[in-house]
């Protein structure tokens, strides 16, 4: 068993995420039969799944389980400690890892487009806090799984953590990005297209030309007046970061 205590000779960790680690016993027989910190996790990421982080409370848990909301923290501390362990739940074991010899692109590409599926199918996720590093069981797994792809690349743990941090923030923020654009499109009631038609129209009545000619040059192009391919920024930012982290990989080769 994986020791609990840091150097300093406590452990940083919660108890409920101590006891996702299996680090400790997860209490079994609450003040209701049945329960137990699973049952509670799962409730509130049902209630995030259906509608929104916003409506997510400790009061709103205890009362879809029966019980009273005191009852709740004999299993989970606080509502952060909550948060870490339905992010843990929501985001699941990585993908398969992908067969021997596989390059360091092809691996990240292949855990980045995991995780953005994550966020994609968790949207709530996107509007929790960031508690910190990865810390639960899952989370650790899939910073595994990105550290291995780097493992042949040369760079130094310093540099793989910083290049894993780089593509991580950038999933984050095109996830987070997609889905307001997309909740813009649904509340409209209009295709994509109409939607950026109507934007340019728009912006060609308040922008100026002599004031503002490269915007005037963007919307005479007529790139405003259709919708890129489905997943297009994506495949285009995570191509231009590896494209940048290629050139330390080779550089680490040729030391």
């Amino acid at each position: 068993m994986a020791d609990d205590k840091n150097e300093g000779g406590g452990s940083f960790l919660p108890a409920s995420v101590e006891a996702a680690w299996g680090l400790r016993e997860r209490p079994s027989k609450g003040p209701k039969p049945g329960l137990t910190l699973d049952r509670i996790v799962a409730t509130a990421v049902a209630i995030a799944s259906a509608e929104g982080l916003d409506a997510l409370s400790m009061g709103r848990i205890a009362k879809e389980l029966g019980v009273s909301p005191m009852s709740l923290y004999r299993y989970v501390g606080a509502k952060s400690e909550l948060y870490v362990l339905m992010q843990d739940v929501a985001t699941g074991p990585p993908p398969a890892p992908l067969p021997p010899g596989t390059g360091w692109r092809e691996g990240v590409e292949h855990w980045a487009w995991g995780l953005r599926d994550v966020y994609h199918r968790n949207l709530w996720m996107l509007r929790m806090p960031l508690a910190g590093p990865p810390a639960t069981p899952n989370t650790v797994a899939w910073w595994e799984r990105v550290m291995v792809a780097l493992s042949d690349t040369g760079l130094d743990e310093g540099t793989k953590v910083s290049v894993v941090m780089l593509v991580a923030g950038f999933i984050r923020n095109e996830a987070l990005m997609m889905a307001d654009i997309g909740a813009v499109i649904g509340a409209s009631g209009e295709s994509p297209e109409e939607v950026l038609s109507r934007y340019g129209h728009t912006l060609r009545r308040l922008a100026d030309p002599e004031r503002y000619p490269a915007v005037a040059r963007m919307l005479d192009s007529g790139v405003m007046e259709q919708a890129d391919e489905p997943d297009f920024e994506f495949r285009f930012g995570l191509a231009r970061i590896l494209d940048g982290v290629a050139p330390l990989v080779e550089g680490a080769g040729s030391k």
